[in-house]
C-alpha cells in the first residue's frame, strides 16, 4: 500500500464521520420541528432541548466538512521531515515501532498500512508538535504522565 491509499483511507473515515453526522442532524431537526413535541405547558422543554440539539448537531456537520476540507489535499507524496502529511517510523526504547501520520485533524484515528497500524496525530499534540521539523535518525523525547520517553525517527515516508 502507498501513502495515497492510506490518504484515501482517512478521507474515507472523515466521509463516514460526515455521513453520521448530517444523518444525526437530520433526526434532530425532524424531533424538534415534530407535532408531537409542541409544548403543552410552559414547563414542556421537549422542543426546545430538541432544537439545541438539532443546532448542535449542525455544527457538528459544519466541523465534519471542515475536517474534509484540511485534508483533501494534504501531501502523499514522500517527506524529508516531520511536516503535515508526513508518515513517520519511530522506535521507542523497547524498540517497539510506531507508525504515526501527521494530519492537520483527526487525531487518535487509527488506519491500517501494510500490515502496520498507523495512528493519525496532529500538529496540537505534543506528539505530533515534537515531530514538526524532525528528520530521520533525531531524537523526540517526551513527558507522558510523568514518564520520561525517547523515540527514534527511523523513517519518513
Amino acid at each position: 500500500m502507498n501513502k495515497f491509499q492510506l490518504h484515501q483511507q482517512l478521507m474515507m473515515h472523515l466521509q463516514q464521520s460526515l455521513d453520521n453526522a448530517k444523518a444525526a442532524a437530520k433526526r434532530a431537526h425532524e424531533t424538534a420541528t415534530s407535532e408531537e413535541n409542541i409544548a403543552e405547558n410552559k414547563y414542556d422543554t421537549l422542543a426546545l432541548e430538541a432544537a439545541y440539539l438539532a443546532q448542535g448537531q449542525s455544527q457538528r456537520v459544519n466541523q465534519c466538512q471542515t475536517d474534509i476540507d484540511a485534508c483533501i489535499n494534504l501531501s502523499t507524496s514522500k517527506s524529508n521531515i516531520g511536516e503535515l502529511g508526513a508518515l513517520m517510523v519511530l522506535m521507542d526504547e523497547l524498540e517497539q515501532a510506531k507508525y504515526l501520520l501527521i494530519c492537520p485533524v483527526a487525531g487518535g484515528v487509527k488506519l491500517h498500512w501494510d500490515q502496520h497500524s498507523v495512528m493519525v496525530v496532529t500538529p496540537h499534540s505534543p506528539m505530533g508538535n515534537a515531530l514538526l521539523k524532525q528528520q530521520c535518525d533525531d531524537e523526540v523525547t517526551l513527558s507522558i504522565v510523568g514518564k520520561v520517553i525517547t523515540y527514534h525517527i527511523l523513517q519518513i515516508i
